[in-house]
């Protein structure tokens, strides 16, 4: 709705300036590809201090940090769509990126999710870099990133209104502001409100004092107000007297790439999309737990859950049309078809080596086999590091287990060897896309805690508070 108020407003409206756009000389040559049955927007809140932002409260500092990420899977009917929220302290690995001196980063290994917009350390932060994290982490390719900002995310709240809010209980000064030394003044009372501007920022940057103190609390929160922004938009409806203001602010709001770098691109792309319906479109969190301060991704839950979107596959296990699709067998797949058939390593005993550079590799790929019931021997490193392709290497009469083997990797071929047992020599086709091949994840179907969490932007916000 914002998309499509924004692009009705510069096309039809004359808006002066431009809209803002970021170089897409940093986005990877090494991309999953694209698919025809849907687009997938990557939305990133950036929590920068500098220029006009410095004056909204946080942080110090010039360089642009990312406040929240979600990837929004828009599906092939044009009506069903999902956010997934990425916690900014998930670990993941990030691939090379491009700095601001123009040279390629090295990859980084299980560092916060977060730190890939910092990369290159300007104040506009780097989406390239983020977008290309998302996209060897999902294994899915981002049609679109929109980056959103303190000021532009204030004035795109009130231009609306204000949106409707509910708190568990009253708030003060020291839950948005942990340092101070006493708790101050309230600054939200308990129960049902409206928040804009300042107010709806700090409502959304708050952590502490409300729900369980988390960034997972905050998130469930921050796709609560989402989507009653999404309905506020909606019910106001596209009228002259909403409409200048509204798009005024969500141009103002949003930095893009160049594919909707125009009023034009904008308002086709916003279009598009413009018959997704608020009770068809969930929020969810990628499948996680904590590890010690910090958050890891839990496979195969998230691999599953990408391999629905690749699929198209709504969270309730249906395909884009609202029918059920998985060909009567329950597993997403159409019955003896070989490509859907989930892969099982009953039985199947491999040792895992890492052919390339990126460390950690080997462990990666083993909590994916075993994922799958795969017998892990060995993990370690390959005599080589040059391998680009992954290899699966068999003894005598262990060619079939090898081809088992080989489906689970992007790829990957079969190699007869005089050595005993399967090898699984990882190559960096791997590396770049470290989620199972395409019709070889388990069951297609997201796992049911993401499917029970999914929230509906119909939702009423007062409806579930356990998470502030």
């Amino acid at each position: 709705m914002v998309l499509l108020v924004a692009g009705a407003g510069w096309a039809y409206l004359k808006l002066g300036g431009s809209i803002d756009t970021f170089s897409a000389d940093g986005i990877s040559d090494n991309r999953p590809p694209g698919s025809a049955q849907g687009q997938n927007v990557l939305v990133i809140g950036s929590d920068s201090r500098s220029g006009d932002n410095s004056g909204l409260g946080g942080g110090t500092g010039e360089v642009g940090r990312s406040d929240t990420a979600f990837l929004l899977h828009v599906y092939g009917d044009r009506k069903h769509a999902v956010a997934v929220s990425v916690p900014r302290d998930s670990l993941v690995d990030i691939p090379p990126c491009k700095g601001r001196d123009g040279r390629w980063t090295e990859p980084q290994h299980r560092v916060m999710f977060n730190s890939a917009f910092t990369v290159g350390e300007t104040a506009e932060g780097n989406p390239a870099c983020t977008q290309n994290t998302v996209e060897q982490l999902t294994g899915l390719r981002v049609d679109h990133t929109i980056v959103v900002d303190f000021v532009g995310f204030s004035a795109l709240t009130s231009a609306v209104g204000g949106v409707p809010v509910c708190l568990p209980n009253d708030v003060y000064q020291r839950d948005l502001s942990p340092k101070r030394p006493t708790r101050g003044e309230k600054i939200f009372s308990k129960g049902r409100q409206t928040v804009s501007g300042q107010r709806a920022l700090d409502y959304v940057r708050l952590r502490h004092g409300i729900g369980d103190g988390s960034d997972i609390g905050r998130i469930k929160r921050q796709q609560a107000f989402v989507a009653a922004l999404i309905k506020k938009v909606k019910s106001n409806g596209l009228n002259p007297t909403t409409l200048l203001p509204l798009a005024n602010a969500a141009t103002d709001a949003m930095t893009v790439d160049p594919g909707l770098g125009s009023a034009d691109k904008l308002l086709s792309f916003a279009l598009s999309m413009k018959n997704v319906d608020l009770h068809n479109t969930k929020f969810v969190t990628v499948p996680w737990r904590y590890e010690g301060a910090r958050v890891a991704i839990v496979e195969p839950d998230a691999s599953a859950l990408w391999a629905a979107l690749k699929a198209d596959r709504t969270i309730d296990g249906k395909d884009a049309s609202g029918k059920k699709s998985d060909g009567g067998d329950g597993k997403g797949g159409t019955p003896g078809a070989a490509g859907n058939t989930p892969v099982s390593g009953k039985g199947i005993s491999v040792a895992v080596h890492n052919g390339t550079t990126t460390p950690g590799l080997a462990a990666q790929a083993t909590e994916l086999l075993r994922s799958r019931d795969f017998t892990v021997t060995t993990t370690d490193t390959a005599s080589s590091q040059d391998h680009a392709t992954t290899v699966v290497e068999y003894g005598p009469g262990l060619r079939e287990q090898a081809e088992t083997t080989a489906r689970l990797f992007a790829g990957a071929r079969a190699v007869e060897s005089t050595t005993p047992g399967i090898q699984v020599i990882l190559g960096t086709s791997y590396a770049q896309n470290p989620t199972a091949a395409p019709g070889a994840t388990a069951p297609t179907t997201v796992p049911s805690t993401v499917a029970d969490e999914g929230r509906s932007a119909d939702d009423d916000p007062c409806a579930n508070l356990s998470y502030g």
